[in-house]
């Protein structure tokens, strides 16, 4: 979940398939497990919708083991947004911040779901919240904190969040992508394609 590449993920996935292989019932193995095949879906490694379907059948699995695990919660609203049950996806973040109101994941992903459901406004303070109480994984807020500018329409702040993001992590395809789309809407027509060379070799 963290360095976002291909590579990184399968390796993870590795890992967490040894993990739950040992210990049938470790529920948190399970949730990471399937947070490699969200991020597989998202980051569009794979277009099979089984990879989104397993996903959803592994936070079910850890919510069955578990059902007081931030992260099975925050797993959950993910895979409802993307299956475009937003109302779902706010209440399973909802749920993930009332289990532990100080995570500053709970506070990013209920940001990002929110603004995904067309309630950016709301977002960008329990982002900026989520920045200010963990300063370690900031590329991944100011990408939260970007999306919503844009989805505003305030460009120029969208800019300087995604710029932000990546001297945080250079890799990070989705700030080359929104990057890309924020210039061209500026007219910055050389900056948009530099950026879409950038996603090309990402």
């Amino acid at each position: 979940r963290w360095r976002f590449t291909r590579e990184d993920n399968l390796l993870a996935r590795r890992m967490f398939e040894r993990a739950v292989a040992l210990d049938a019932g470790y529920a948190q193995a399970y949730a990471e497990l399937g947070w490699t095949y969200l991020n597989e879906w998202v980051m569009q490694w794979s277009r099979d919708r089984r990879t989104l379907d397993q996903a959803f059948e592994l936070a079910q699995r850890t919510l069955g083991l578990d059902d007081s695990l931030t992260d099975g919660h925050l797993l959950s609203a993910h895979v409802a947004l993307w299956r475009k049950q937003h109302d779902r996806a706010i209440a399973q973040a909802e749920r993930a911040m009332a289990l532990n109101p100080n995570s500053p994941f709970c506070s990013l992903d209920l940001g990002q779901i929110l603004t995904w459901a067309g309630r950016p406004r709301e977002a960008i303070p329990l982002v900026r919240r989520a920045l200010r109480r963990d300063p370690r994984y900031t590329f991944g807020y100011l990408w939260a904190l970007g999306h919503a500018y844009w989805v505003l329409e305030r460009r120029e702040e969208a800019v300087a969040a995604f710029q932000e993001a990546l001297t945080g992590n250079p890799d990070f395809l989705p700030a080359h992508v929104y990057l890309a789309v924020v210039y061209s809407e500026l007219g910055r027509t050389a900056e948009a394609r530099a950026e879409m060379a950038e996603v090309g070799r990402l």
